[in-house]
């Protein structure tokens, strides 16, 4: 299989050394987003509502740079400073992934790049 490096100004630069995202086969394998404005490439200040919007914006940008959509990911992974917020993360992760909605595992993590609140990675069909 040949690997395709994935990459958008449409989404924040990568700020270390790996890739917005991959294609390899079928599938786009898309790295963490973290609430970065793209245009700025600053951490997006806000409640986790505002956050989680950010970085679900984020990961539609590589995704249409690549050729797919929210709608072809079948696996998130989120990653949450506080899972006490796992409400509201919801309420905003549903208006993006309506319908048949992607595998997920959420866990909570002690720190994030940037001190974020939340990330996000998926894996999603090309």
């Amino acid at each position: 299989m040949s690997k395709e490096v994935i990459s958008t100004p449409n989404a924040p630069a990568a700020i270390g050394p790996y890739s917005q995202a991959v294609r390899t086969g079928n599938l786009i394998f898309v790295s963490g987003q973290i609430p970065l404005d793209p245009a700025t490439g600053q951490l997006v200040r806000g409640d986790i509502g505002t956050q989680t919007q950010q970085v679900l914006e984020n990961l539609a940008a590589v995704l249409e740079a690549a050729g797919s959509s929210l709608a072809k990911v079948v696996k998130t992974t989120v990653y949450l400073r506080d899972l006490g917020e796992f409400g509201r993360i919801n309420e905003i992760y549903a208006k993006f992934f309506a319908g048949s909605p992607p595998a997920r595992a959420t866990v909570q993590v002690v720190r994030l790049p940037r001190d974020a609140a939340i990330e996000i990675d998926v894996v999603a069909e090309a």
